[in-house]
């Protein structure tokens, strides 16, 4: 596929970035601008070249079946307007905004726009066609450019309007349509964890968080990849209780319960579980915090954290990794009670810092790597938690990557 670096003659031609500035808001304000500052090498890039930029993001969530009024306030607290200033100030020149995504308004924003300069359009999601991939609005939004650039790893597991139907019309054309820096390193990283070389073995993935169900996929296909596969969080107390153990009130699913004694058996030996757990007798307001001699968790009880013993078997393990996947927290790490696992994960990656391939799949591991400090510790920490899992799954597949092939 083509990269920034290989486009060519930009001066005057409008490039259309789709860029993920689906940044956390807090009435109204910014919280945390890292996706817009990911976004900024493929800009600048883009507007030394000369070329007109337009950039597409979604923000947040509008459910167009909910009443109009209920739609309205969507999109007025998701309105992409609040991204402007902060991004004029990184970038270091004025950014036009388009609060029209169709019509006359929005093709006379993207006509007028000077050589170098950057447009940001409103929140792709104000349109109902958008997550529907609608060809009129692709269709609409191709004809208004001459090359599209996709730069939101975060959206690329997902065939919408500005993610697919754009770059899919504007290939058909003979128009360029090319990966941005952010996605091309992305792809490079994750691809390693796909494709794995004999050098980047022994290869082990982490795995934590809630849902086994929501990992059912991508558990299958690092059991074909893996040399182990280290399980934590709340999904392990499902893996527990299919062998038997005693899971106190720690979530469980039951339904998956023939799934993990099947990954288990076809493991053979290859999936680590807890060994201890750190649990108290409520999620909020506990009275009562212990430590589990074993697997085991008394009646009354949940877990809430990895205990000690899984804390050095899991260090271990990481220990002798060449290549290390980690997706998931292995706690309730919001919790400061609760932290000792996920940030010893971080500690055992942080002693690897040069002598291992390491990539945090995004989502809330990302997010617990960023808080504790250990961001810069990973060979790469992804943007894009569902993306990068998507593409793990699917052997190196996502739709908003193949269609720029």
């Amino acid at each position: 596929m083509l990269t920034v670096d290989q486009l060519k003659d930009l001066k005057g031609k409008r490039v259309l970035v789709r860029v993920d500035f689906n940044v956390p808001l807090k009435d109204g304000t910014i919280r945390d601008d890292n996706r817009i500052v990911a976004a900024l090498p493929t800009i600048k890039k883009l507007t030394s070249m000369g070329a007109k930029v337009v950039l597409m993001s979604h923000l947040g969530k509008i459910k167009h079946k909910e009443a109009p009024e209920v739609v309205e306030q969507q999109k007025k607290k998701n309105d992409m307007k609040v991204v402007v200033a902060r991004l004029s100030e990184l970038l270091g020149q004025p950014v036009t905004f388009c609060p029209d995504l169709t019509g006359k308004d929005f093709h006379y924003f993207v006509d007028t726009l000077e050589n170098g300069g950057v447009l940001l359009c409103q929140n792709t999601r104000y349109e109902k066609g958008e997550e529907k991939n609608d060809p009129l609005l692709a269709k609409e939004w191709a004809s208004a450019v001459d090359v599209f650039v996709m730069d939101a790893f975060g959206s690329a597991h997902r065939a919408h309007a500005s993610t697919y139907g754009v770059p899919e019309l504007l290939k058909a054309e003979g128009k360029p349509v090319a990966c941005g820096y952010l996605v091309e390193k992305e792809i490079a990283s994750l691809m390693r964890c796909v494709d794995v070389h004999p050098e980047d073995r022994p290869y082990v993935a982490i795995l934590g968080g809630f849902k086994v169900s929501d990992k059912i996929k991508v558990i299958d296909s690092l059991l074909r990849k893996c040399d182990k596969i280290l399980i934590g969080g709340a999904m392990a107390y499902t893996f527990a209780k299919a062998q038997g153990k005693n899971i106190g009130t720690s979530p469980v699913e039951n339904d998956q319960l023939d799934y993990a004694r099947k990954c288990l058996e076809e493991a053979n030996g290859r999936i680590i579980l807890p060994l201890d757990s750190v649990a108290t007798n409520g999620f909020e307001n506990w009275t009562e915090k212990i430590v589990t001699t074993d697997q085991n968790i008394p009646e009354g009880f949940e877990g809430m954290d990895i205990g000690p013993k899984t804390i050095e078997l899991f260090k271990k393990e990481i220990g002798s990794a060449k290549m290390i996947f980690w997706n998931g927290p292995m706690g309730v790490f919001e919790q400061k009670d609760f932290q000792a696992g996920t940030i010893a994960i971080c500690e055992a990656i942080r002693a690897l810092h040069g002598k291992a391939f390491s990539v945090c799949g995004g989502g809330d591991s990302a997010a617990a790597v960023k808080e504790f400090g250990y961001k810069d510790d990973f060979s790469h920490v992804s943007t894009g938690g569902g993306a990068s899992l998507e593409m793990i799954e699917n052997d190196g597949h996502l739709p908003g990557v193949d269609i720029l092939k």
